[in-house]
């Protein structure tokens, strides 16, 4: 297969997808970057969320996966994508979304 199972996103790109498709949206940060702030909406990725989110298998709503950087968001957007998950990575992580929308955060 060439295409990747996860497709990464800018955060002009994000912030169309968040308005479009209604992602969940999944922080992989640690909690206290997190309680600093985050994307509005995002939930706080852990273990057992994303076990749940396997298991409950609505692969109709898309999910917008973000780190600090975009590396580690990769990773889980595209295990989560080769299950069936339509999957974005937010390219830069927090940090580029940050950048271009402070006062959104």
């Amino acid at each position: 297969m060439s295409q990747s199972k996860c497709q990464e996103v800018s955060a002009e790109q994000a912030q169309q997808i968040m308005a479009q498709e209604s992602p969940v949206i999944l922080d992989m940060r640690d909690a206290s970057s997190y309680r600093e702030g985050h994307i509005e909406g995002a939930l706080l990725c852990h273990d057992d969320l994303v076990e749940s989110i396997i298991r409950k298998k609505n692969k109709a709503q898309p999910l917008l996966i973000y780190c600090y950087h975009g590396n580690s968001s990769k990773d889980l957007g595209a295990l989560l994508g080769s299950l069936g998950f339509t999957t974005y990575s937010l390219n830069g992580g927090f940090v580029a979304w940050h950048k271009l929308y402070r006062e959104a955060v």
